[in-house]
């Protein structure tokens, strides 16, 4: 059930259930005449192979207020593309895929490695930056939602909800995170927000390494939903890390860039249910391990640039509060899964929280030996500035890619 509730310093906007869909749809289409609109959808090639895309392109195929769809594919040979080609070709709108494994992208990515601005890691960053390039090369759009491709329970009334905020012109916001609560087959979900990134915002505090940003970060309901909606100014300064602290980072650099006033959450689904990492205990490269350590490091590189100072004895102590905190959690959660019916298995939660609290310390030992990296990808106005063609470089190969 919504309620009215105003948290932190962003403006939540909630579901109340009150108004129709087409209702909604009718308005961004009447704007989409002065602002055109994208939907960017970021997607592995394994995900074709799933039923939650199939239903995702089925509702997609509905929405007639969006200019374009931009499809990033990853881990696709030559086959593959063109399946991928006959399978998003049931969309009606103008659509494009960006082949970030074939030669005319992999061409330009290597140029840009050269010169020291490309990313050089796979993955969902990487895909989402080549996606924004695309969209500025495009020229087509002015505002642009993004939403991963494994959502299990997708209606298309999740990207109506994602646009609204941003391209309603009295309203002056420039960004949009959607946030839901995660539930599945009468489990508890979202681990990594429920026992990381929560119980470490409140170890934070314990230890008076309060920040603006911190309160920032805690007024979002769910900081690690993938979706999100920005204006084009918005996509053209932003830099995105290229590892699983993506959706902290994005908030890290709208929080960089914007007034708070101009950024908005807003209640996308009722419930979400989609693809779940394995925990991946034994192997630290992968799945929510790796994910918690890029988080935390994600944390620590932007409060050292607010001015706090890490040592070893620092994140021992961290370490310590945030197990302790993160066990508190834990009784709450228990508490409200009994209350709804859902199952919790305290088990799994503590030895989730043991990985977790390792992992803590273990980005503390990086982000303090390692020597000095570059953990965002530049600009997309950087990089035009270094390569003043580049989109039309990017802009040449994509359509070359679908013809």
């Amino acid at each position: 059930m919504a309620d009215f509730h105003q948290n932190g310093v962003i403006t939540t906007l909630h579901n109340l259930h009150s108004r129709p869909l087409e209702d909604l749809e009718a308005e961004l289409k009447e704007m989409s005449k002065s602002w055109p609109m994208a939907l960017i959808l970021p997607s592995l090639y394994s995900e074709l192979e799933q039923p939650a895309l199939d239903k995702i392109v089925e509702e997609v195929a509905k929405i007639d207020y969006l200019e374009e769809i931009i499809i990033g594919l990853d881990q696709a040979n030559e086959e593959q593309f063109k399946h991928a080609k006959s399978f998003f070709s049931r969309l009606p709108q103008r659509t494009k895929i960006l082949w970030n494994d074939g030669p005319r992208l992999r061409e330009i990515a290597d140029k840009l490695e050269e010169m020291n601005l490309g990313p050089t890691e796979p993955g969902k960053g990487r895909n989402v930056w080549y996606c924004f390039g695309y969209f500025l090369a495009s020229g087509r759009s002015r505002g642009v939602a993004l939403h991963d491709c494994d959502i299990i329970n997708y209606d298309r009334g999740m990207v109506a909800k994602l646009l609204y905020p941003v391209m309603e012109p009295t309203f002056g916001y420039k960004f949009c995170k959607g946030y839901y609560y995660r539930a599945s087959e009468g489990k508890l979900n979202g681990r990594v927000m429920r026992l990381l990134v929560s119980p470490l915002i409140n170890a934070f505090r314990q230890m008076e390494a309060e920040s603006d940003f911190l309160n920032y970060i805690d007024s979002f309901r769910y900081p690690l939903a993938g979706e999100f909606s920005m204006f084009i100014d918005v996509v053209q300064t932003i830099r995105i890390p290229n590892d699983w602290g993506l959706e902290i980072g994005v908030l890290s650099e709208i929080y960089r860039n914007y007034s708070p006033s101009r950024v908005c959450q807003v209640d996308i689904a009722d419930a979400y249910d989609h693809k779940h990492q394995p925990l991946s205990h034994d192997n630290p490269d992968g799945g929510l391990s790796k994910m918690s350590t890029d988080i935390c490091r994600t944390f620590y590189r932007k409060l050292a640039t607010s001015g706090q100072v890490f040592s070893t004895e620092f994140f021992r102590t961290l370490r310590a509060t945030y197990y302790r905190a993160a066990l508190d959690y834990i009784d709450h959660y228990q508490a409200d899964a009994a209350l709804n019916g859902l199952t919790l298995d305290r088990h799994k939660e503590e030895k989730t929280v043991e990985l977790f609290a390792h992992n803590l310390a273990k980005a503390g030992e990086m982000f303090l030996n390692r020597s000095p990296e570059k953990p965002f990808m530049p600009s997309w106005n950087r990089i035009r500035s270094a390569v003043p063609d580049i989109y039309k470089r990017i802009r040449k190969a994509v359509e070359a890619d679908n013809a």
